[in-house]
């Protein structure tokens, strides 16, 4: 168990460890205030604490159009593209900056021809012109070099890898996030489907009270005050059908883009309604140590203390000497002159700089240099807070969500049942129209209210998924991230 508990602080204990190898270059370590808790502070009925694979949290639901949907935005959605892409650059800026770890070096090649004509007088007189050519031809190699004596470079491609980790893990965070929008966005089209067919069904049962008031006022039972009213009703519940058949189009076709297709894709295979995706019986979130462990977030902004302290060490190192090798090997021929030949020259060259005064510019930028790096500790700290409340709240949600949706389901079933009697009474003349039209209204707004909350205890689970940071796997990030 402390092997288990070590290793799932051996992040935090990294950063801590690196903070302190730098502690003479300024470098801010970690408070105390992140130390995790060791365990939840909320409770929820049906929640454990037990360790699972949250990679694929949706399969959990076990709808498969959820399914389908997701996936089809984690390889297709162009958020996921433009995060590939920055993964790609990190990791070739980061190739670029251990370049300078080597030795650098340049060929170069020359040559040139010449021609010249002299004339030549004979003996008898006669001249002639007599042609000469020389030429000139060389190549050299040249090769340069700063040693890392003081480890700034090594630092600086310290600074890079860092980057490179962070970069992936935003790549992670735009899965966790992703995969959370759909799921949401799908279970909000589920709940307007729902509130879309409930608004239907007490539109029909008003029309049937309607009719039924009808036949009774040309008996001559009731007024005519008791139809306008039952009109009136059924044409309120009416004018709530545009809106959510709205609501409908828009939530379709926002998972469409999510899906990185075009708006209106989606809708023939979702016009459909369906049910919300069933809840588990059980739900595993672990501990906080593992939530910290998990969530994309945290792990970027751990990379990026990594890595300003990194170049915090670097720009401390520009206060040391730098040193410089040169060399040179090079070749000429000369071709077609009296004196012609080859010859080799090679040249080998040392050099040591240092800054004497330069107005305290080196210690300046260490300074600014430290306020970063102490940015980035703090972030961090906020960050894994950020973390603990957001898993507080979504188990908040989603116990309250379960209490609410009991008492609305009772509530909803004794409507039911008072609509019923009402309208068995209002035939038989034994009520007035009014306490009809209230139950109906009451009907209605409860089982309105119970699909609400249904899809709010649906979201609930999604957002507690996404913030343990659940919903993403190396394997599936490194999908067209590979430079």
């Amino acid at each position: 168990m402390a092997m288990t508990l070590h290793a799932r602080r051996a992040p935090l204990l990294l950063v801590l460890l690196w903070s302190a190898g730098c502690a003479t270059t300024g470098a801010r370590g970690l408070s105390a205030r992140t130390a995790e808790p060791l365990a939840w502070h909320t409770t929820a009925d049906g929640v454990q604490t037990d360790i699972t694979d949250l990679s694929q949290w949706w399969t959990q639901l076990e709808d498969p159009i959820l399914t389908s949907l997701i996936d089809r935005a984690l390889n297709d959605s162009p958020d996921v593209h433009i995060a590939q892409a920055r993964l790609r650059q990190a990791r070739a800026q980061q190739a670029e900056t251990a370049v300078d770890l080597w030795p650098t070096v340049t060929a170069s090649g020359t040559g040139s021809t010449r021609q010249t004509g002299n004339r030549v007088f004979a003996a008898d007189g006669s001249s002639s012109v007599v042609n000469r050519v020389t030429g000139s031809y060389g190549g050299s190699i040249d090769a340069s070099w700063e040693p890392d004596v003081f480890g700034g470079t090594r630092s600086g491609v310290a600074a890079a890898t860092a980057d490179v980790a962070a970069t992936e893990a935003g790549l992670y965070g735009t899965h966790v996030s992703l995969a959370a929008e759909v799921a949401g966005t799908y279970a909000e089209l589920r709940t307007w489907q729902a509130r879309l067919g409930i608004a239907l069904q007490n539109e029909a049962s008003q029309a049937e009270t309607l009719e039924l008031t009808g036949f009774r006022a040309q008996a001559g039972l009731v007024s005519t005050v008791d139809v306008e009213q039952a009109r009136a009703n059924v044409e309120q519940t009416r004018a709530q059908l545009p809106s959510l058949e709205s609501n409908v189009a828009q939530t379709t076709f926002r998972l469409a883009t999510l899906t990185g297709a075009a708006a209106g894709s989606l809708t023939g295979s979702l016009s459909t309604a369906a049910a919300l995706p069933p809840l588990p019986a059980q739900v595993a979130i672990g501990i906080p140590a593992d939530t910290l462990r998990q969530r994309p977030d945290i792990r970027a902004a751990e990379q990026r203390v990594l890595a300003e302290t990194a170049r915090l060490t670097q720009a401390d190192t520009r206060r040391y000497p730098r040193f410089s090798l040169s060399g040179t090997v090079g070749a000429e021929v000369l071709t077609g002159a009296v004196t012609g030949g080859a010859s080799v020259v090679a040249s080998l060259a040392s050099s040591v700089a240092q800054t004497l005064f330069d107005h305290g510019r080196i210690r300046q930028q260490i300074a600014i240099q430290s306020a970063v790096q102490e940015q980035a500790v703090a972030s961090y700290e906020s960050v894994v807070l950020t973390a603990l409340e957001d898993v507080e709240n979504a188990l908040v949600a989603f116990e309250k969500s379960r209490q609410r949706l009991e008492s609305l389901n009772a509530a909803a079933e004794a409507a039911r049942r008072a609509a019923l009697l009402a309208r068995n009474q209002y035939s038989a003349g034994l009520t007035d129209f009014q306490t009809v039209l209230s139950t109906e209204r009451t009907v209605l707004t409860v089982e309105d209210s119970v699909a609400v909350t249904e899809g709010d205890r649906v979201t609930a689970l999604i957002q507690l998924y996404k913030a343990l940071g659940g919903g993403w796997t190396p394997a599936r990030t490194q999908t067209g991230a590979t430079p």
